[in-house]
């Protein structure tokens, strides 16, 4: 069975700058693939380069087993969702919705019907007469996603959509979208510079840096199993050593990464690396505090619950670290294929 999208060795230049440089992965029917990475590290190419709105200057990109790499954007079984939403101001939320159907000249009655359904899809039921402008962000972003999803693409490409909302509507469209997604089962190809969005929604995460992919993993094995400390940095918060602490941790010569959270107050269990050092800061989160501590010749990030540590800058700290707890990371190697796993979450 073919995959949802396939690039194959994709390069997309501008001028001397390599947007895209060399990029290959597949997306598996059905599946929530995100593509994550700061501003200007090529994502949001890749997506226009499925999308038809670019096209590459090599490689080839397929939709379902065929190239489509020459192939213009309207005729691409597949829809984009932008962060504007990019609605119609003058039109009802219903006409927004139906707009699609409207251009292949679908009839009247019948596209009016399938727009009120893709509106309860999206839990939009009474909202049909309204403008645009009388909709809330959310109300917006689910009109734009019901007018993507009404001519029934097989591909549903994502550019930042939720990235125009706060964060507490954000949060609740996250879970709007992958229950959605898993609903109508549409493969979805989506692109945020938001770690938590990508580790929340996706089954696969592609981190892309400068052009390239730098790791192609689930979402825990991004986080639990970071290649290289751009990864480590860039997903979640991690401790990054090398050096004097890296050999302390049991890794002379590496460069190893700690995540915050599994390093704790006190000497721990059998097994576990004892570390004395000073606290340098703390910061109170709520339910949780961080802490910065010097240790050797580095700075040491912990994060605890509140409640189970209440120390002041300037004192001494003992911690101590599990050995699973430390992670090898990789040298960053410019050119170097980025390992793909090919598993679903």
């Amino acid at each position: 069975m073919s995959a949802a999208v396939e690039l194959r060795r994709v390069t997309r230049t501008f001028g001397k700058a390599r947007a895209v440089d060399d990029i290959s992965f597949s997306v598996a029917e059905g599946e929530f693939f995100s593509m994550l990475g700061p501003s200007g590290s090529g994502k949001t190419t890749c997506l226009r380069l499925i999308a038809g709105f670019e096209l590459c200057d090599q490689g080839a990109v397929l939709l379902h087993g065929d190239d489509v790499s020459r192939t213009p954007p309207y005729r691409r079984p597949v829809n984009t969702v932008f962060q504007d939403y990019a609605l119609f101001p003058h039109m009802s939320v219903l006409d927004n919705v139906a707009y699609g159907l409207r251009v292949r000249k679908v009839p009247r009655r019948e596209r009016e019907a399938r727009a009120h359904e893709m509106l309860a899809t999206v839990q939009l039921e009474g909202m049909a007469k309204r403008r645009p402008a009388q909709l809330s962000g959310g109300q917006r972003q689910r009109v734009a996603l019901a007018r993507a999803l009404i001519n029934q693409p097989r591909v549903l490409l994502l550019d930042e959509p939720l990235g125009a909302l706060d964060l507490k509507l954000r949060e609740e469209m996250q879970f709007e979208l992958k229950s959605l997604q898993r609903k109508l089962g549409i493969t979805f190809v989506y692109v945020t510079h938001d770690q938590h969005e990508a580790l929340g929604m996706s089954d696969r995460v592609a981190v892309v840096n400068h052009g390239r992919i730098e790791q192609l993993d689930t979402p825990a094995g991004l986080y639990e199993r970071p290649r290289t400390a751009f990864i480590a940095t860039f997903v979640g918060t991690s401790n990054v050593f090398e050096g004097e602490l890296a050999r302390a941790l049991g890794h002379a010569k590496k460069t190893v990464s700690v995540r915050p959270e599994r390093v704790g107050f006190g000497p721990g269990r059998d097994g576990d690396i004892t570390l004395e050092g000073t606290v340098l800061a703390r910061q109170y989160h709520g339910a949780t505090s961080r802490y910065d501590i010097a240790v050797a010749d580095a700075k040491l990030c912990l994060v605890c619950p509140s409640a189970e540590a209440q120390l002041e800058p300037g004192g001494a700290a003992t911690v101590h670290v599990p050995a699973a707890a430390v992670h090898e990371l990789e040298p960053a190697t410019p050119g170097r294929d980025a390992p793909a796993v090919e598993e679903r979450a």
